[in-house]
This record gives structure tokens, sequence and C-alpha cells, in this order.
């Protein structure tokens, strides 16, 4: 029977819960940011952002596993994650449009 190091079990829960719950919150910030700049009617940017998201969030899984490490992956996803919400929620005179 082949036993596995420790560490490697931490790094793959690590990539497991990244890409869950940090490909999550990237998604998110993906559709929270397309619902603001995206040039179309309200309803159409909400929809377009949100099946738009779904493809973002199969990406960041796939990134998860191919990064180096556990830690990159976090780091990456959460920055990108952190730019597209602060992105979307800065312009706060846009939050008007139609």
């Amino acid at each position: 029977m082949k036993r596995y190091h420790p560490l490697f079990s931490l790094d793959l829960a690590g990539r497991i819960t990244a890409a869950l719950f940090g490909g999550y919150a990237l998604a998110f910030g993906f559709t929270v940011f397309l619902s603001v700049y995206l040039p179309l009617a309200r309803a159409d940017r909400v929809v377009t952002a949100s099946l738009l998201c779904f493809a973002v969030w199969v990406a960041a899984v796939i990134y998860t596993f191919a990064a180096r490490s556990a830690l990159r992956a976090w780091l990456w996803l959460g920055g990108l994650t952190v730019l597209l919400c602060l992105a979307a929620f800065l312009p706060v005179e846009w939050r008007s449009r139609p």
C-alpha cells in the first residue's frame, strides 16, 4: 500500500477549497464587474454576466489545480477577486445607469 505524505493531503485540501470558495468568489467578482461595466441594458448586463460567470468559475478551478502551489492559487484568486470587486463598487455615479 502506498502511503502519501501528510503535506500532500494538505496541499490537495487547499487546492480543493481554493477551487470551491476562491473560484466562487472570483465568479462573483466577475459577475459584479460585468454587471456594472457592460454597455447593455440592465437586464441584459445581469443575464450576460451571470452566464459568463460559470465559465470563469471553471477557469478558476482549472487554474487552481494547475498552479504550482495552493498558496499561489489562493493569492491569484483572492487578488483578482479584490480587484474586480473594488473596480465594480468604486464608481458610485454609474450605479444609477438604466
